[in-house]
């Protein structure tokens, strides 16, 4: 239903881009570029070089982690 609040991660976008400034999109591309890596080094990459708050962080790598992987030709 459209008129359904966003759960889980994703509702977190909409603080993150206004909080950090930059669009989801970005922070997704930049964790798939970490990866593979483990959750929880990812999560300490957004804090330590972004100072992203933990539940941000950890909201991004989430959502990035169980999208399906991109597939390339």
């Amino acid at each position: 239903m459209a008129d359904e609040p966003v759960k889980g991660p994703a509702s977190y976008f909409p603080s993150i881009e206004k909080k950090y400034g930059r669009p989801i999109a970005d922070w997704l591309d930049l964790v798939k570029q970490r990866l593979p890596a483990k959750h929880m080094e990812l999560v300490a990459l957004l804090k330590t070089e972004h100072g992203m708050g933990h539940g941000h962080a950890n909201a991004i790598v989430a959502y990035a982690l169980a999208a399906p992987p991109v597939q390339k030709e």
